[in-house]
């Protein structure tokens, strides 16, 4: 049987939680093919380049919302504008500090969810785990379990 593989795009600043997210995916989610970008700036130069050269998109993007130059809320705002590319992708925006207005305002702007950004090793592992399952995986199993549509003939 084969495995799915998930590409999950990290646009990260934070070196050790950057490190942190290595170390989660390479422990315990084989499945993943783990891309880390490093800034809002940098994100935008991904999509645009892989864009130009029509790679697949990312099954999901985890987006810190602190970053420096262009945060992320500025880089969602970007990133839902291409809707034809992007309609599909889950946007998993996270913080270590932010206010309910940050909340409301990814929401508004296009998030899919919102938490608080994980600090360890064990929260990380949990935070793949979390949103692998609920965005990636229980959609792949319905769309796998979906009966076939009838055509009226």
């Amino acid at each position: 049987m084969e495995t799915t593989r998930y590409d999950v795009l990290l646009v990260e600043d934070d070196l050790p939680s950057i490190e942190l997210a290595r170390r989660a995916v390479a422990e315990s989610f084989p499945e993943v093919d783990l891309t880390v970008v490093g800034g809002g700036e940098a994100i935008l130069d991904w999509l645009n380049s892989s864009v130009a050269g029509n790679k697949q998109m990312p099954h999901i993007i985890l987006l810190d919302l602190k970053l420096p130059k262009l945060d992320g809320l500025a880089v969602l705002r970007t990133l839902r504008k291409h809707d034809a590319i992007m309609r599909d992708v889950p946007i998993v925006v996270f913080s270590a500090e932010y206010t309910q207005a940050d909340v409301l305002m990814g929401y508004q702007v296009g998030a899919n969810s919102f938490v608080a950004k994980p600090t360890d090793l064990v929260q990380f592992t949990e935070f793949f785990h979390d949103h692998l399952t609920y965005w990636l995986k229980s959609r792949q199993r319905e769309l796998t379990a979906a009966p076939a549509p009838k055509i009226p003939g």
